[in-house]
């Protein structure tokens, strides 16, 4: 066929058609050739069920329906973090959340609507006066054709139009025809953030219910501006609208109170140098994230790292072993211990009280003394020793065997054992292989788990310590 001419249709199939096209951004002639190529790779259907294209309800569900995903519209404002806005896109996809984006007419001096549906793999809307999508009144849809509206950045101007109610171009004329729930992530020079007219708009529109997350403190683009100002960043605000989006999380672990240690620690030889080890932290982090989405009340102690505290936990910054042994006494009672810190095993007798110096005589000796074992010292309490202590092994040769042993020496509950052998990468890296080493009725099971994220260990472990407190539910706890 070289062309397709459509012709005495009913009023009914024709706006059906319409829409169609309009929401998948095509012209009602390649949508007419999408359905006729559908058709022929399907049986056709019977008298009894008209085709889904021509049922008045099947674009309504289409959106669900083809990505089965919870759905965002993110307005982007006219503002220099307009460019973050594009890696929300993509933080919320990583998240599983479909993107539909709107730019208003500041936002394309910033960013292009080209580079958004790229991103999306959605059509990006930009004119209120759009033929294709207001036939239909497209911003009434696209306020409500969704789970939520992100606005980032959320200017002062877009802010102030959101307060009085003013609708004079796409991205207000949809918040104001919303009856989703909204998110704003403001973002604009400190002044305009602490102007009494800003303040008075943003207090008016969390009465009426809107959400903000940020802005946050730091530099502004301007030269030698600082100050409260900041859009979040694009993993913030996509972690509020997961929260937004997902069911409430059991919290299995509510009540309890969880320790948790992480990352290295540092023990010096002079001012200047140390005796260290390659952990990043970013295990024991995770399981303190973990377990505070879970309800725990989570105290982090952690060593020297290079990661962002977690949300909601309390954290403890410490160098070395003597340190870290300090904060954990400090820190009991509780219910839960993981110590998943890299404690350095020895440490100097003399720390050098300044930068120790090559001689002629060659390198000064370094006398080593064994550090404080923490696991063991809080495994072996008698009063005060929490009811379920969890200990890790980091082995690079027989892994199971040492594990074991270990188990057996500290006198913990549990081991989470695994193999940071050069070659696997877990040392610093994103992912983990571990086994979890149990005692039952004086017999030691080993369960062996697949590569995970460290971030899916973390949710493991705290759902396996979920499923032994609920085993015991009499069990007294501290």
């Amino acid at each position: 066929m070289a062309s397709l001419t459509i012709r005495k249709l009913d009023d009914a199939i024709r706006d059906e058609l319409r829409l169609r096209a309009a929401r998948n951004g095509r012209s009602v002639e390649d949508e007419v050739r999408v359905i006729l190529r559908e058709a022929a790779h399907h049986p056709p259907p019977t008298a009894a069920t008209p085709p889904a294209a021509f049922q008045p309800e099947a674009a309504d569900r289409r959106p669900r329906a083809a990505h089965g995903l919870p759905r965002v519209t993110l307005i982007i404002g006219g503002g220099i973090a307009a460019y973050k806005a594009l890696d929300l896109i993509r933080r919320l996809k990583e998240r599983q959340i479909h993107v539909r984006c709107v730019l208003t007419r500041a936002a394309q001096q910033f960013v292009t609507p080209l580079s958004a549906s790229a991103l999306s793999n959605e059509r990006a809307y930009t004119d209120l006066f759009d033929p294709s999508s207001e036939f239909d009144a497209g911003h009434i849809r696209l306020g409500r054709d969704c789970d939520l509206i992100v606005v980032a950045p959320a200017t002062a101007d877009l802010i102030a139009k959101m307060a009085q109610g003013h609708a004079d171009d796409l991205a207000s004329a949809i918040l104001l025809a919303a009856n989703r729930p909204i998110l704003l992530a403001p973002a604009m020079n400190p002044l305009m953030w602490n102007n009494a007219a800003t303040r008075r708009n943003v207090a008016q529109l969390e009465r009426d219910g809107v959400a903000l997350i940020g802005p946050n403190a730091g530099e502004m683009a301007e030269a030698n501006e600082a100050g409260v100002g900041r859009m979040a960043e694009p993993t913030e605000i996509a972690i509020a609208a997961e929260e937004f989006l997902r069911p409430p999380q059991p919290r299995p672990l509510a009540g309890k109170r969880v320790l948790i240690t992480a990352g290295p620690t540092h023990e010096p030889i002079d001012p200047v140098r140390y005796i260290a080890n390659r952990s990043s932290g970013k295990q024991g982090f995770a399981i303190a994230a973990a377990a505070q989405a879970a309800g725990a009340d989570v105290i982090l102690v952690s060593g020297p790292v290079d990661l962002d505290d977690p949300a909601g936990v309390a954290v403890k910054h410490v160098e070395s072993a003597r340190d870290m042994l300090r904060q954990v006494e400090a820190s009991l009672p509780v219910d839960i211990a993981i110590f998943a810190a890299a404690v350095a095993d020895w440490r100097v007798v003399n720390e050098g009280e300044q930068k120790l110096k090559k001689t002629s005589a060659g390198m000064p000796p370094l006398q080593l003394v064994e550090n404080p074992d923490i696991l063991a010292t809080i495994s072996k309490l008698g009063d005060g020793r929490p009811p379920l202590v969890i200990g890790f092994a980091a082995e690079t040769e027989h892994l199971i065997d040492n594990a074991r042993a270990k188990l057996a020496r500290k006198g913990c509950d549990w081991i989470v054992a695994n193999d940071v052998s050069p070659a696997t990468g877990v040392m610093g890296g994103d992912r983990n292989t571990v086994h979890l080493l149990t005692r039952d009725a004086g017999e030691i099971n080993v369960d062996s788990w697949p590569v995970m994220s460290k971030e899916q260990v973390a949710t493991e472990l705290v759902a396996r310590i979920a499923d032994s407190l609920m085993a015991k539910p009499g069990e007294k706890t501290s």
